[in-house]
Order: C-alpha cells, then sequence, then structure tokens
C-alpha cells in the first residue's frame, strides 16, 4: 500500500529558487521609498532618481547599501526611467545577455512594486496572452460577460496603472504584435464582445525586449517600432566590469542555490571573462593576436552560467575552491556550438592564445583534458 502524500498546509513553504525583485530585495525597496523625499509620477511606488539609484547602486543617508543591478552606462538607465514616466513605452533592445530581462524586471520591480505582470514571447503566442481570453465554462453557462473574461498582463496593468513586460517582442508573431499597437497609441483595450473597452489608468506603461540577433525573425512594423523609444543595452565596456557584473551574479545565485562561497574563485572569473571577450572581439586583450570568432554570443549571461557549474562542480566533487578543471568544460560547451566550425575556432585558440599565455598552464591542460576526453 503506497502511504499518502503529505497535505502542504503552506505553514512552511519552502523558499522560492528565484523570488521576484520585489521579494529578493524588499529590504532595499522600502529603504529607498522611506528616504525618498523627490516626486514621484503617479501609482509611482519611488521618484525616477530613486528607481535610478535602484538600478545603479549607492548608499542612503542611514547607511543603507543599495547593490547595483546593472553595471554600465548611467545614462543609459536614466534615459529608460525617464521613458517610463512619459506616454512612450520602453523597447530594451541589444545582443543577448545583456541583462534586458534584468533590467526589465527591476524597473517594474522598483516602479510598480510587482514585476510578475509579463508576456513570455515565443513563435506561439497567441493574441489572448497580450489582450484578454475567456473562462470558457463561463462563458458557455452565462454567455460573454465581465465574469468570464480573463484578462491578460497587460490589460490587469492598464486597469492597475502598473508597468506591463513584455519578453522577446520580436519573436512574437507580427499580427499579434501589432495588438500593441492601439494599446501604445490610444492607451484603451477594445472588448468588441461587449461592445466595451479598458482604459489605461495613470501609471501604466510597457517596457519590451528584443535581441537583435532576431531582426528579421518577426521584425516590428514602422507604425509599431514609433510607439516606443528604444534604448540598446550594450556589452560591458571593460573587462573589469563584466567581472564584476559575473561576481555578483554569481554570488547571488550561490546563495539561492546553497552553494558555498567562492572567495578564490576571483582568477578562474577573470579567466571566463577574458576568453569571452577575446572570441566576441577576435583579437586578444592585448591586441597583437587575431583570432577567430564561433558562431555563438558568449554573452555575460552565459558566462554567469559556465562560472555558476563550476562553482557547483567545486562544491559537490571537490574541495570547494574554484579551479580551471571546474570551469573547462563549461566553456566549451559555451564556446562549440556549432560542432563543424566552433571546434577548430576554439582549437586553435587554445593552441594559439592560452598555450602560451603566462600563468594559464593550468587552465590549458584542462581545456585539452576535456577537448580529448
Amino acid at each position: 500500500m503506497t502511504a499518502a502524500m503529505p497535505i502542504d498546509t503552506g505553514a512552511s513553504a519552502p523558499a522560492a529558487l528565484r523570488p521576484h525583485a520585489e521579494e529578493a530585495f524588499a529590504h532595499e525597496l522600502k529603504a529607498l521609498a522611506a528616504a525618498d523625499d523627490r516626486s514621484r509620477p503617479a501609482r509611482w511606488n519611488l521618484s525616477p532618481w530613486a528607481v535610478a539609484m535602484y538600478l545603479l547602486g549607492g548608499v542612503l543617508p542611514d547607511g543603507t547599501v543599495i547593490t547595483p543591478k546593472y553595471v554600465g552606462p548611467r545614462r543609459i538607465v536614466e534615459v529608460a526611467v525617464t521613458t517610463l514616466a512619459t506616454d512612450r513605452a520602453l523597447l530594451l533592445l541589444g545582443v543577448p545577455g545583456t541583462a534586458k530581462t534584468w533590467v526589465s524586471e527591476h524597473l517594474a520591480a522598483a516602479i510598480s512594486g510587482d514585476s510578475t505582470l509579463l508576456v513570455q514571447g515565443t513563435a506561439g503566442t497567441p493574441e489572448e496572452a497580450i489582450r484578454y481570453g475567456w473562462n470558457y465554462a463561463e462563458l458557455l453557462t452565462h454567455g460573454p460577460s465581465r465574469d468570464a473574461l480573463v484578462p491578460s498582463p497587460v490589460m490587469r496593468a492598464m486597469a492597475e496603472g502598473r508597468i506591463a513586460r513584455v519578453e522577446e517582442l520580436t519573436r512574437i508573431p507580427a499580427d499579434v504584435q501589432d495588438t500593441l499597437i492601439t494599446i501604445l497609441s490610444e492607451k484603451t483595450l477594445p472588448i468588441a464582445e461587449l461592445g466595451a473597452e479598458t482604459q489605461a489608468v495613470r501609471g501604466f506603461n510597457l517596457i519590451a525586449t528584443a535581441n537583435d540577433r532576431d531582426r528579421g525573425v518577426n521584425e516590428l512594423s514602422s507604425a509599431l517600432r514609433r510607439r516606443f523609444n528604444t534604448v540598446v543595452l550594450p556589452l560591458p565596456a571593460s573587462a573589469e566590469d563584466e567581472v564584476d557584473i559575473v561576481t555578483r551574479r554569481v554570488e547571488q545565485l550561490g546563495r539561492s542555490l546553497e552553494l558555498p562561497a567562492a572567495p578564490e574563485g576571483t582568477d578562474e572569473i577573470r579567466r571566463v571573462v577574458t576568453v569571452f571577450r577575446e572570441l566576441r572581439s577576435g583579437v586578444t586583450a592585448d591586441g597583437r593576436t587575431k583570432v577567430k570568432s564561433p558562431s555563438g554570443t558568449l554573452s555575460t549571461a552565459e558566462a554567469i552560467s559556465v562560472v555558476t557549474n563550476g562553482l557547483a562542480l567545486a562544491a559537490h566533487f571537490g574541495d570547494g575552491v574554484l579551479r580551471a578543471p571546474d570551469i573547462a568544460a563549461g566553456i566549451q560547451g559555451a564556446v562549440v556550438r556549432d560542432p563543424a566550425a566552433d571546434r577548430v575556432v576554439w582549437q586553435e585558440y587554445l593552441e594559439t592564445v592560452v598555450r602560451e599565455r603566462d600563468g594559464w598552464k593550468d587552465f590549458y591542460r584542462a581545456c585539452r583534458e576535456v577537448w580529448s576526453s
């Protein structure tokens, strides 16, 4: 006889693997709100100045440290925040791994206190995901009514004066994308079946993200693009910035995964960042040697994934110290996406750059061991 599974009453609910931004950084948002004496747009939890500080980091008068959520040009954040305080929607554009989703989530968390009004764009995203759907049991029983209507995240944001988010906008079919035109231009969403509409209240706006590698997949119409103010998120300007970003995110992910801290892992993080930056740019850091670039993007997000996986290997199958063998397999997996072309690129990079670099012998041996296995 099989034992019955215990019913979870919620009294000791397990912690979420990835809390929403407004939950993970609730103490910072609360401290900022208490210290924020500047004017706030309607239904904003913080002033534009405080929203920018939340993303860029700083220290409040009471000593509370606001950790940076985005490492990059201040002006980019200021333009993004200012856009959301107007009637223009915001489009965050950039190559994969430039923190578009991360910035979008934190902007919504700081402004509305809710980053969950989200439409995830895919090739199969239907129009109902942006407009509204129906509770078909209610619809069949009582016919079309407000009670039978199931609002989309965008519709809810309009009615509540919050920020809605649309991820990977260019992956959504063009005819579904254009559903946003009336919403963004007229600030209303018609409900044809009821002869009614939902009008946006003050505080509503929309953040969309798009990957510029997807141009031509479902490129935005000129009519829709005019409704957005586009902000391009660049790759980290310097190796030090990228090392800082990777280190911070790995620490955050490590805590959520209950991995031990890796205080001695900075050297390996720097190696991962160096390899990714050199292969991305097609030239070594000293500018002396040209190298071939692989087919993948080798983004900062992928570097974070490689280091996090290496930290897990060190914790569970090593002595807890992040070393070259822990990151070698992850790097090769990130670089060699196309086995036919990328294997040649990686092998040539190992032999002409890594092999000859001072202090990298252990890394070279670890990569060659993975290569030959």
